[in-house]
């Protein structure tokens, strides 16, 4: 073998081998702990997804088509957290998550395999989540106040708002009886 054959062969196995470097003014201690939290959002998130999605497609009973639309609505807007998500903890300079595996070993929400769930229990289900996660996301806004990371902060905040409304109209969507009680 040729001396730059040996050389551009060792370059690509350093290329392949080297962490990230992408350039930001936080501590390695702040990408570390940010990452880890951003990650276990993200797991959430996509397990909330596909929970919502789930329920969305056997969705039954006399509020089907109010109930089916508002599932899917919900679902669109988790499943639009997930990339902002990854590419923050991508331009902080570490990975996210890979697989379903991945997410399996880092979620927090609990799956629903069940074969039958009435339409009420979906809701209130969604709606603990939702309550979950919007709980994990305060955390993380704090980790990243910790570390000045404004970025993230920012983001987090407008997600805690998107939760906290699909709380809401999975909470008023489930109320039964009387609505002129405030």
């Amino acid at each position: 073998m040729k001396a730059s054959t040996v050389k551009k062969s060792n370059n690509a196995v350093r290329l392949r081998r080297a962490p990230l470097a992408t350039p930001t003014d936080l501590g390695a201690s702040a990408v570390r702990d940010i990452a880890a939290a951003l990650n276990g959002v993200l797991a959430d998130v996509f397990t909330l997804y596909l929970k919502t999605k789930n329920f969305h497609w056997h969705m039954s009973g006399p509020h089907f088509r109010d109930y089916h639309l508002l599932l899917d609505e919900q679902a669109d807007q988790l499943f639009a957290m997930t990339d902002p998500i990854a590419e923050r903890v991508r331009k902080l300079g570490e990975t996210t998550v890979r697989s379903i595996g991945q997410i399996a070993r880092t979620q927090r929400i609990h799956d629903n395999d069940a074969s039958y769930v009435e339409p009420s229990d979906m809701l209130a289900e969604l709606r603990d989540d939702n309550e979950t996660l919007t709980a994990s996301l305060r955390q993380v806004h704090n980790v990243c106040d910790e570390h000045h990371d404004v970025a993230s902060a920012s983001l987090i905040e407008v997600w805690i708002d998107e939760t906290e409304r699909r709380t809401w109209f999975l909470f008023e969507s489930a109320r039964s009886g009387d609505s002129s009680n405030h």
